[in-house]
């Protein structure tokens, strides 16, 4: 069949996916939405944060998309899927986050460098039951790196696998993580702006092919108490114009660049005004805790699992940092842009890279500085990090400390004293989304 029509989708606020479908005739004209979504909290419930216009009459923005990005979608074989830009007044609309990675990218290209990066999503599989309600996939044989039947009875992971392949969406490789129903899947590395938009469609269909299928795929950081989070690994490379990777340097010790030691300073210098923006619910600090694999301290190490962030053992073309601070509820396009970001910060501001972990990150570790353990101390590192703020776009930052405000007093007044514990509320208002 010819292609009919075009899913037009952007990443709000929240990192959800709004859109409209449009007649391929007309797509290329854009459409338009209400400023108003970015007002928007998961209850549905209006916050004036800046930018919604919801004080200013509800005016548009309009999405576009440029033709070249048009790819095969997932719904059906006559429709064609798009990731746009929004814009106001003739003008890009900054609030949105695929402004402030288009922000991150053209800053890291005013020194010379194009950012290259990689998603790693973990997440579980979800099966209807009689007596609880949606539970976790049981799947008694799977273990972690498994693969096959054992761990993927129906084959769910297969079809999303080749369903994100027809989208032109190359998974480098999916495996079983470490409790049953989970499961993790690494997108293949590609320019910044198209692994990010890969990413936030990757997400969106694969949700879809679980529902299909009887199933739910949740990303959500902490379901379950007893078991491990669902993390999002932001890994990331920088070439120049001749497309060599500075992260490299062979001369060294290490093989790692001057450059590359700069960008981990500005990861760890900016590791608690990152937090938000990488764990942006109330649930995702009950990842944030220590003995876990989160990323929650402000350091580094070389092919270490318990540092926020890592350097992976490849080298020459394959070196690469792995921030491995955020969850799954991210938007992912204003996950890489922050990262990013403070990366550049780090570089621009010459900090001084700190020495790598070198203890076993669990009983012992070499800083104390580490990730605020809720979203409302989050939001505060966030406020006194005015330079990690400014880099990723103040009107952003604006509008996402303002909706994160209340969403934290939404929750305070569901369940009294906030608690370690995962509240019902929590399930109730993130699972659906994510």
């Amino acid at each position: 069949m010819t292609n009919e029509r075009v899913r037009m989708l952007w990443p709000d606020h929240l990192g959800l996916a709004r859109g409209k479908y449009l007649p391929a005739s007309l797509a290329h004209e854009g459409t338009g939405h209400a400023a108003a979504v970015y007002s928007l909290a998961y209850d549905r419930s209006f916050i004036p944060a800046p930018g919604s216009g919801v004080l200013d009459g509800f005016p548009d923005v309009h999405a576009t998309f440029d033709a070249s990005d048009l790819r095969p979608g997932w719904d059906d074989d006559r429709t064609q899927v798009a990731v746009c830009d929004l814009s106001q007044g003739g003008e890009p609309f900054r609030y949105s986050a695929r402004y402030a990675l288009r922000k991150a990218i053209a800053d890291w290209e005013a020194l010379g460098y194009r950012p290259m990066v990689g998603i790693e999503f973990e997440a579980y599989v979800l099966e209807l039951t009689d007596e609880h309600g949606w539970q976790r996939w049981d799947t008694p044989e799977s273990y972690v790196y498994g693969t096959g039947r054992l761990v993927d009875p129906i084959g769910l992971i297969d079809d999303i696998v080749d369903l994100a392949a027809g989208c032109e969406i190359t998974l480098e490789s999916v495996n079983a993580e470490f409790d049953s129903g989970q499961f993790e899947m690494t997108l293949r590395y590609a320019d910044a702006l198209r692994a990010a938009d890969d990413a936030f469609l990757f997400k969106v269909l694969a949700r879809e092919c679980a529902m299909d299928r009887g199933r739910r795929l949740t990303f959500l950081g902490k379901p379950y108490a007893d078991l491990e989070g669902n993390g999002v690994h932001v890994n990331f490379s920088l070439v120049d114009a001749e497309g060599n990777n500075v992260l490299a340097d062979p001369s060294t010790d290490d093989g790692l660049s001057g450059l590359a030691k700069s960008c981990l300073a500005g990861l760890c210098a900016h590791h608690q005004g990152l937090t938000s923006l990488c764990c942006p619910t109330v649930n995702a600090y009950r990842r944030l805790r220590p003995f876990t694999f989160s990323g929650r301290r402000a350091n580094w190490g070389y092919d270490h699992r318990v540092v926020g962030t890592r350097v992976p053992p490849e080298r020459g073309t394959r070196t690469r940092i792995e921030s491995r601070l955020a969850d799954g509820t991210c938007n992912i396009h204003t996950a890489i842009a922050a990262v990013l970001q403070a990366a550049r910060l780090g570089v621009v501001d010459e900090l001084e890279c700190p020495p790598p972990e070198t203890n076993d990150g669990m009983e012992a570790w070499n800083t104390e500085v580490t990730s605020a353990l809720n979203l409302t101390d989050a939001l505060g590192d966030l406020r006194a990090d005015s330079a990690l703020g400014e880099a990723v776009s103040s009107e952003l930052v604006d509008n996402f400390l303002a909706i994160k405000d209340a969403e934290w007093e939404r929750y305070v007044a569901a369940v009294g004293e906030p608690a370690d514990e995962i509240s019902e509320w929590e399930i109730n208002e993130y699972l659906p989304y994510h």
